[in-house]
């Protein structure tokens, strides 16, 4: 009788002993890391400051002295805390729904162009803006906005109009940052968006062109409802840094509109170094913090309404 050679079962990798598992994947972990170290030291280890919230410091007294909740309800009492959380929400909340619309616009032009060489060049150009540092990009339209002979005003007294002190004025800085934060961000914010046209199915489209569709009518109903995921996920993760307001309004800030200008990020930031009230500051960025999480929790519950799932 001639006896047949058993098979050897495979090991399943989940049955095997943890040290095994991490050996087998040592590279894996060692280039992750660096990565890892840096998230500890940037991100992890700070949040052990979030203790000075609840203590009155300042680099002139020896040891932090707890307080309690103290400092929050000097923030809660503060006009100027709650102007500046105001205008960071309007500022916000606007600056997120036009990047959003802008980006999703570029991104259905870009798509329309047929010649590949020339869809590059232009996806390049519209980046270019995105790496310019917000100080230079202030500089630059500080000069193009100037009174004197920035090249706006020289145009409107050439029609015979006043010159327009667009960055010290309450009506006009508003609509000035929007229109620099479009300029410089609306380009890198339709890598996302061209991305997800590649995957629409171009057999509807065929179908929508059989059926007498124009071109409006198979954007409206076909491209947008597609990438509608993409758009709603775009959304939710912008939404977590809703409140990350300082740099671009920093360099383009001055006392004449600081009413209307005034965020959280430069109230912090006011209070922490110009005003060395660390405890007072750090309870101001941790309830910032605190607010994010909500904000970013209900865009998720709205998220599971709509899709079904969230991405939490």
């Amino acid at each position: 009788m001639i006896l047949k050679k058993a098979k050897k079962e495979p090991v399943l990798k989940s049955t095997l002993p943890l040290s095994t598992r991490i050996y087998q994947n040592r590279w894996f972990y060692i280039m992750f890391l660096p990565v890892f170290i840096c998230i500890l030291i940037f991100s992890y280890f700070p949040m052990v400051g979030i203790l000075y919230a609840f203590t009155e410091y300042t680099p002139f007294t020896r040891e932090p002295k707890f307080i309690g909740l103290e400092n929050f309800r000097v923030l809660f009492e503060s006009k100027q805390f709650w102007r500046a959380f105001v205008n960071t929400l309007q500022i916000s909340f606007t600056n997120l729904v036009l990047s959003i619309t802008f980006s999703v616009g570029l991104a259905l032009l870009i798509d329309e162009i047929k010649n590949v060489r020339f869809k590059k060049v232009t996806q390049t150009i519209i980046y270019i803006p995105h790496f310019i540092s917000w100080v230079v990009v202030a500089s630059i339209f500080t000069m193009f906005l100037s009174p004197k002979n920035g090249i706006l005003n020289e145009v409107i007294q050439l029609f015979g109009g006043e010159p327009i002190y667009f960055l010290t004025s309450e009506t006009w800085w508003r609509p000035v940052f929007y229109a620099i934060n479009r300029w410089k961000e609306t380009g890198w914010g339709t890598i996302i968006f061209i991305a997800a046209l590649a995957g629409v199915d171009m057999e509807q489209h065929e179908a929508a062109i059989i059926d007498g569709a124009n071109r409006i009518q198979r954007v409206l109903f076909i491209t947008l409802p597609s990438i509608a995921g993409t758009i709603l996920v775009v959304f939710i993760l912008n939404l977590a840094k809703i409140l990350n307001l300082f740099d671009s309004v920093w360099v383009l800030q001055n006392a004449m509109i600081t009413n209307i200008s005034d965020v959280i990020g430069t109230y912090v930031y006011r209070l922490g170094i110009t005003g060395a009230e660390y405890g007072l500051s750090t309870a101001a960025g941790l309830f910032k913090s605190i607010v994010s999480v909500i904000l970013v929790t209900i865009a998720n519950k709205v998220s599971k309404k709509i899709n079904g799932e969230g991405i939490l």
